[in-house]
């Protein structure tokens, strides 16, 4: 845990009790500050005060009292307008932070040889793999990384601030809105593309959360930005106008003349001097599809402007064991392999796994964004059949019309065991079933996760006992 000192002796009100409202609590209450926290769910009081956190409604307090508020990132801080707590808090002055912006002020509270290195990864797609991926380089190399933030560990539940410790930092457009103080010394934009815009007024909004990553960032901190959509392309131009040889482009689509490339599965390095050729990224069998072969080139560059060695990075990238819920090989059934990509919530996301693979069986539905899945259709040739759950599956069923062939399954399991007798009985080489929804879970899971393993359940149901062997 990371003590938050700077309101020791203080009141502090902590609203939104999930992982990184609990985080936050602790952490100010290790620091010495006395923490009023409260979330409007009973359910989520009841954990906390289980967890030993102190419950109190701060909706009846005075806050002339509070020398903060710690929001969670999942309450609407601006958009689609402030929740009352944020509204409570602005009418007497109380300033709204996050757990990231403590933890930023908690670092720069250090004297300036005794502050970690920061690496902040956002962007709307692949920033989980990513920073898991310049976690595990850090590591091979003998680095001492601590992987966290908007992935796995809360921030502030990250083992204590050291010196030579680096922070491989996700972070989400939420946690950007909160964010004054944060410093990375490298800092990654992999991607935009229309997300969460609800929750940013548009747009405009949306973008500005994401560039905020760069906000502190000081001449010889590096700025790792993606090449290959035409917000980035001109956020990456513009960037580097003003801080000439600080940012890094990297892309999966171009050779580029300066920066990282992994163009057709080539990793090539062209950061300063002649083109090297680094590595067969197609050999990284945790890596398939052309937009992880982006992810590694941001995490090769990186991991570069952190001194690691270009050989050293390379083993690392083929050793990398990727992550749960993420192109992930979860089985295979008579030479059917089955694909959890439930990470994929959104059309943009869905669309580097259909580009990942020539034909699949597609599991797709739930609660969809506003999009749809009308962005897929110069993949829909890719989809042998879809297999529609949840409350997405009239409006995929009219996008598919037509185009490709279809089954309205509902459920995740009628729609794994569907795909699976299809694609057993194809008899294709190897075929595959791929779960990458285009879509939220909420309307019948927890979260992507639970959708995700009750995904590798069903398939481990099926493997261990035979129960579709039948339909050969």
């Amino acid at each position: 845990m990371i003590p938050i000192r700077e309101y020791a002796g203080r009141d502090v009100a902590v609203f939104g009790l999930g992982r990184t409202g609990l985080s936050a609590a602790k952490a100010l209450m290790a620091g010495g500050a006395r923490v009023h926290a409260w979330d409007d769910s009973e359910a989520t009081r009841t954990a906390a005060e289980a967890a030993g956190v102190p419950l109190s409604d701060i909706n009846k307090r005075d806050w002339q009292t509070f020398a903060a508020l710690v929001l969670s990132p999942g309450v609407p801080y601006k958009f689609p307008q402030p929740h009352r707590i944020v509204r409570m808090a602005e009418m007497v002055g109380v300033p709204v932070v996050g757990d990231m912006e403590l933890f930023a002020r908690a670092v720069q509270a250090l004297p300036e040889r005794g502050r970690p290195k920061i690496v902040g990864i956002t962007g709307t797609n692949g920033k989980s793999t990513v920073t898991a991926l310049i976690g595990h380089i850090l590591t091979e190399a003998g680095r001492d990384a601590r992987v966290g933030g908007n992935i796995g560990t809360g921030v502030l539940d990250m083992a204590a601030l050291h010196a030579n410790a680096t922070y491989v930092l996700e972070l989400s457009s939420y946690q950007l809105d909160l964010v004054k103080s944060l410093r990375c010394d490298v800092a990654l934009l992999l991607n935009i593309s229309r997300d969460h815009l609800d929750r940013h007024g548009g747009m405009e909004g949306y973008i500005e959360a994401k560039k905020r990553i760069f906000l502190n960032q000081q001449p010889g901190d590096k700025a790792v930005i993606g090449f290959d959509d035409r917000i980035c392309q001109g956020i990456a131009m513009s960037l580097a106008a003003q801080r000439p040889g600080d940012v890094i482009e990297v892309s999966s689509d171009f050779v580029l003349g300066k920066g990282v490339s992994g163009a057709a599965g080539r990793l090539t390095d062209h950061i300063a001097g002649p083109t090297i050729t680094v590595g067969d990224l197609r050999q990284a069998p945790a890596l398939p599809g052309s937009h992880n072969w982006q992810n590694a080139a941001a995490a090769y560059a990186a991991c570069r402007a952190l001194g690691v060695d270009s050989a050293v990075i390379m083993q690392a990238i083929l050793s990398f064991p990727g992550l749960p819920h993420r192109l992930e090989h979860v089985g295979e059934i008579d030479g059917v392999r089955f694909i959890n990509d439930s990470k994929a919530t959104n059309a943009q996301a869905a669309e580097q796994a259909l580009k990942a693979y020539s034909r699949v069986y597609w599991i797709a539905g739930g609660r969809a964004k506003a999009e749809g899945i009308t962005p897929l259709e110069p993949f829909f040739d890719r989809i042998a059949k879809a297999y529609l759950i949840g409350e997405s599956l009239p409006a995929f069923a009219r996008s598919l019309e037509g185009r490709a062939a279809y089954a309205g399954c509902g459920s995740l399991e009628k729609a794994v065991r569907a795909a699976f007798d299809d694609a057993l009985a194809s008899g294709e080489q190897d075929p595959i079933v791929l779960l990458s929804p285009a879509c939220a879970s909420f309307d019948q899971f927890r979260d992507f996760e639970a959708r995700g393993d009750a995904f590798k359940s069903l398939v481990a149901e099926m493997t261990g006992s035979g129960g579709l062997q039948a339909s050969a």
